[in-house]
């Protein structure tokens, strides 16, 4: 086991800070930046130790980027500048290191201008986003560090949640207090499931864990933050921000309690308001850390468009905000109204690009091809696809991001239209299920009344047809969540979904519909990911599957 010491002049008192800050992967000159300005002002504050989240020189996760041998390379020389600025102040910094051909998930260890000791990350995460195994070598040793008469130790991330080996166990027991680094991004109810395991090893092992993690949108992540001290008495004695960059400064006595610190962070957010948050910050960071400053969508009148509008003034400002109204002849004079009120209430750009004409142009171009047919659901692809092309065409002459407005619910199913409602370049709530859209859409009214009742009471369409209705062609959105929630999330097979949740058919119908949609999904533009398991990165199946999902 390598051994390494740091000494300070002892103190009764350890001052800790932990930097929550909002990476850019790739922005290697930023991030430094901002690993600089944080240390700079915990210097200031007369903070002992700084710690820094999971790879922050290189942003979190940086995938490929680290098969490029000069990219590591920049890496390691931020590294040397950050260690350079380092002085009677020791920090913990997240990087790539390199040894040979191998590559590492590591902290650096830095104190008065050397790096003494580095840590290689020992458990790589390679399940739903994770991948870290295609990338890195796991490390093998631990290490015993001192500063100020306190002992600690040092890991990374998923180290953490993993059961610990005899040696691990040795060390935790010896020191008073570890320090995790993490990138762990955020999904519904799981921060709950993060504090048990905290508290139950601080307690464990009658050691405080000092548990930094990062905070921002990385295209369909969002990471929220939220770092926190664990104590060994089963509290938690100081919290970060949850969905915000915060510098959390923390007096530490001889025992390792809290002396000082800061329980704003502390409240309990409602898993709306935490979901609401995830989706503004995952929007707002898409958006800036793509170059982009203003977004355009579709604003139909329905539940979805209204609070794709609400989330994107929340994040971007009423000002870079423009909606686009696209009727047709059978959308209803009550979704315009609506849509009307709310881009109005919303405070953002409106504009009215009606599509009859261009769809008569359709019809009779294909007039000659169908003749005989009857118009099926190819026309109403059609529209579906004029108003994306519209969409795009604002997006190319004006520079505008297209929020696609589609849910998990329909996405699921197959119930969108590839080149058309499908179209855009991000999709805010891809993993909101229908339900949780309402849920949502009630949370905004609370803040500011943007939604119309109407919108509320008025059975979900497409209106791509004469009095069409959602559930014409699908079972109920309640049913559909319930079924894709077994199915998707936890991987529960056909007969045990039917046990459950009986109506056998429906089942077998929506499974196909799952199943034989990937094709489609595949094709979808990215989304924030808010659920233990969305479609994309989290959820990898084959488009060509002929297996039937346990019906045999």
């Amino acid at each position: 086991m390598i051994q390494s010491f740091l000494y300070i002049v002892y103190m009764k008192k350890l001052r800790i800070a932990i930097a929550q800050i909002n990476t850019i992967v790739g922005d290697l000159v930023g991030n430094t930046e901002k690993v600089l300005f944080c240390l700079n002002k915990s210097i200031k504050k007369r903070v002992d130790i700084v710690i820094f989240p999971e790879l922050s020189i290189t942003g979190y996760p940086p995938e490929d980027l680290v098969l490029k041998p000069h990219f590591v390379k920049e890496n390691l020389k931020c590294l040397d500048l950050i260690a350079k600025a380092t002085k009677d102040i020791i920090a913990i910094v997240g990087f790539v290191d390199q040894k040979a051909k191998d590559l590492y998930n590591s902290a650096a260890v830095i104190n008065n201008k050397k790096i003494v000791h580095v840590y290689h990350k020992r458990q790589l995460p390679n399940y739903s986003v994770f991948d870290e195994k295609r990338y890195f070598k796991p490390g093998r040793e631990n290490a015993f560090l001192k500063a100020k008469g306190y002992s600690f130790s040092v890991n990374i991330c998923e180290d953490i949640w993993a059961k610990e080996d005899s040696k691990t166990k040795a060390l935790l027991k010896r020191a008073d207090f570890l320090i995790n680094i993490s990138a762990s991004p955020y999904h519904i109810d799981k921060i709950k499931e993060k504090e048990r395991l905290l508290l139950a090893k601080a307690k464990r092992f009658k050691a405080s864990i000092i548990y930094c993690n990062l905070v921002g949108g990385q295209d369909e992540l969002v990471f929220d933050g939220r770092s926190a001290i664990f104590g060994k008495s089963n509290k938690i004695i100081a919290k970060a921000r949850a969905f915000e960059e915060d510098l959390l400064i923390v007096d530490l006595d001889n025992r390792v309690g809290c002396h000082s610190g800061n329980l704003r962070g502390c409240r309990g957010m409602t898993r709306i308001e935490e979901v609401y948050s995830a989706l503004v910050l995952g929007l707002r960071d898409y958006v800036r850390k793509n170059n982009f400053k203003k977004v355009a969508f579709g604003l139909s009148g329905g539940i979805d468009s209204a609070l794709v509008g609400a989330l994107a003034v929340e994040a971007l400002g009423k000002a870079n905000v423009l909606a686009l109204s696209m009727s047709s002849r059978y959308s209803s004079e009550a979704t315009q109204q609506d849509a009307e009120k709310i881009a109005k209430t919303l405070g953002v750009r409106f504009a009215k690009v009606p599509i009859d004409s261009i769809f008569d142009v359709y019809n009779n171009t294909l007039q000659a091809h169908f003749a005989g047919m009857e118009p099926d659901i190819t026309e109403e692809n059609i529209q579906a696809r004029i108003r994306g092309n519209i969409l795009m065409a604002f997006s190319n002459k004006f520079g505008y991001l297209v929020l696609n407005t589609g849910n998990k619910s329909e996405t699921s199913v197959g119930y969108c239209t590839l080149y058309g409602d499908m179209a855009g370049g991000f999709a805010v709530i891809k993993d909101v299920p229908k339900k949780l859209v309402y849920e949502l859409a009630r949370f905004v009214n609370k803040k500011k009344k943007v939604i119309p009742n109407s919108v509320f009471k008025r059975p979900p369409s497409a209106e791509l047809k004469p009095g069409q209705k959602d559930q014409d062609n699908l079972p109920s959105y309640d049913l559909i969540d319930a079924i894709v929630d077994l199915y998707v999330e936890k991987d529960r097979s056909f007969s045990d979904i039917v046990k459950k949740l009986g109506n056998k058919d429906i089942v077998r119908k929506v499974l196909s519909m799952i199943d034989m949609n990937e094709y489609k999904r595949r094709q979808a533009p990215p989304g924030i990911k808010i659920s233990p398991r969305a479609f994309g990165k989290d959820r990898r199946m084959p488009i060509t599957n002929k297996y039937k999902g346990g019906s045999v």
